[in-house]
């Protein structure tokens, strides 16, 4: 009866750093062959471990600039150093007219552009259970130092300032619990009226003569008065 849109949903997962919003990430991917992960452009340098096309797509400054002219990205940012990240517009658009879910992993600052552009986004936003515990998750990975780590807590706490912009929170105390939230939101999601594209019912006047004549239904029967 009901014929829901075959658009996909684009959906925004934001987080504080060491919040894990890589690893909810990676787990709904897993889970769901119906749900992609868009992959952003950027003008930094790759870092040894980085696959070109697969952790971004890694262009030169000159390149990303011909493309922001083009028209090419749904938002880009530039940040640290000067790098410019990007996500692209063509390959997203594809993917929701095929049907498919895409996953943005952007910060606060890109989802409050797209939002702008696409109203109907889902943002999600990842919280460690405590900066107490971003800190110790910090420490763990070893590889910053004090300033570095100081800088961290502050864009933290500058992104954390910015939830009310989203339209969840899930906190990460627990991964699989976290990947489940968010399975539960994107069900629920899917289940808005606003995604209703039509409803194919019958005649009223119909289905009821259709009821009354069935050979099961006993309309010998009068209701009490």
């Amino acid at each position: 009866m009901i014929k829901t849109k075959k658009q996909g949903s684009l959906i925004i997962i934001s987080g504080t750093t060491c919040a894990g919003k890589g690893s909810v990430i990676k787990k709904l991917l897993a889970n769901h062959n119906d749900i992609v992960l868009s992959i952003s452009y950027t003008s930094r340098p790759k870092r040894e471990s980085e696959i070109d096309g697969v952790d971004y797509y890694f262009v030169t400054k000159e390149e990303f600039e011909k493309k922001i002219a083009a028209g090419d990205f749904l938002e880009y940012a530039q940040v640290h150093y000067g790098d410019y990240y990007g996500t692209p517009k063509k390959e997203i658009i594809k993917q929701l007219e095929k049907g498919k879910d895409v996953i943005l992993e952007i910060d606060v600052q890109g989802a409050k552009q797209i939002k702008e552009k696409f109203p109907e986004t889902i943002l999600i936003f990842i919280m460690a259970p405590s900066m107490e515990e971003v800190k110790r998750r910090i420490k763990m990975r070893g590889d910053e130092n004090d300033e570095q780590i100081v800088n961290r807590f502050r864009h933290a706490y500058q992104e954390i300032n910015q939830v009310n912009n989203y339209n969840y929170v899930v906190v990460n105390d627990d991964l699989q619990e976290a990947v489940s939230k968010v399975e539960a939101i994107l069900v629920s999601e899917k289940l808005r009226v606003d995604r209703i594209e039509e409803i194919a019912v019958e005649n009223e006047e119909e289905i009821i003569h259709e009821f009354l004549m069935d050979k099961d239904f006993d309309n010998s029967v009068r209701p009490i008065e």
